[in-house]
């Protein structure tokens, strides 16, 4: 089955999606901008997406230089600031970076970031190029029509030493087939579009790629990378009508799963493609 393509997609259409609702803006009832609000943003984050912590690995750039393409209202940057990393933030929405910049402020790390609105596939237009000892991009170049562009920008800041670290989405995944057989009833010949219109809380994403694990390895090899790590994990298993309010009630099917049993299933068919590279 043939791959669509969103590469006449503008970058403009893409903005106004994400800049009408910046991704976890509404992880918290509190009152934005405040630190019980970002307080508890940050905890629903981590405890849906536990692998998180695990696949950044913040504690391990203490004293180093990361560089986050699609830093959204700023968590992973908090927590890589918070644990001793000197950050440079990128994001393409205005709104993203007000709530990032408010986060900032609230917990004193503004001297451990820089802030840019910039268009990710034109990187070097707006960011000085400079060598960073990370490059981290968690659940964004996938969104942007033409994602090879961003891997291309992103050579020109690393160096021998450097990691990059993405996470896109797996193509071959509990969550394709949900949105196959729940959206599309079984329309495999419309998944594509499919995917981009139930990939995000917020419907009717304008851009979204998927990825198999040997897409995504050549979307890095083919452009001057040199793949060291491949995980799959994150499978969302609880209630959506209860998660909005709050609550955390696992749907039936995985309520009753053996905790193991559910790894091995995230293991295997998990959302989210992780991938670590170094240069080649």
């Amino acid at each position: 089955m043939m791959k669509i393509s969103f590469e006449n997609t503008s970058i403009a259409q893409v903005g106004d999606y994400w800049n009408a609702r910046p991704c976890n803006i509404r992880h918290s009832p509190k009152p934005l901008g405040t630190r019980g609000y970002f307080d508890e943003v940050e905890a629903r984050k981590y405890f849906v997406e536990s692998h998180i912590p695990r696949f950044a690995g913040f504690e391990l750039w203490k004293g180093k230089k990361v560089l986050e393409i699609g830093c959204g209202i700023g968590t992973d940057t908090i927590s890589f600031a918070r644990h001793g990393a000197q950050v440079t933030a990128v994001d393409l929405t205005p709104k993203s970076l007000d709530v990032a910049r408010q986060r900032a402020q609230v917990f004193g790390l503004e001297d451990r970031i820089r802030f840019f609105q910039a268009d990710a596939e034109r990187l070097s237009d707006y960011v000085p190029v400079e060598q960073y000892d990370l490059i981290y991009s968690f659940g964004v170049i996938h969104h942007t029509p033409h994602p090879e562009r961003v891997i291309e920008q992103l050579r020109k800041y690393v160096g021998p030493g450097s990691t990059v670290k993405i996470m896109v989405y797996n193509r071959w995944s509990w969550k394709v087939l949900w949105v196959l057989f729940v959206y599309g009833k079984g329309q495999f010949w419309k998944l594509d579009r499919l995917i981009a219109e139930y990939s995000e809380a917020q419907t009717g994403c304008p851009v979204t790629y998927s990825y198999s694990r040997r897409d995504g390895r050549r979307l890095l090899e083919n452009h001057g990378f040199r793949v060291t790590d491949v995980m799959v994990d994150h499978i969302f298993p609880y209630s959506i009508p209860e998660y909005v309010q709050y609550r955390y009630r696992m749907v039936w099917y995985f309520r009753w799963m053996p905790h193991a049993l559910f790894r091995a299933l995230e293991r295997a068919f998990g959302w989210h493609l992780c991938l670590t590279a170094q240069p080649k």
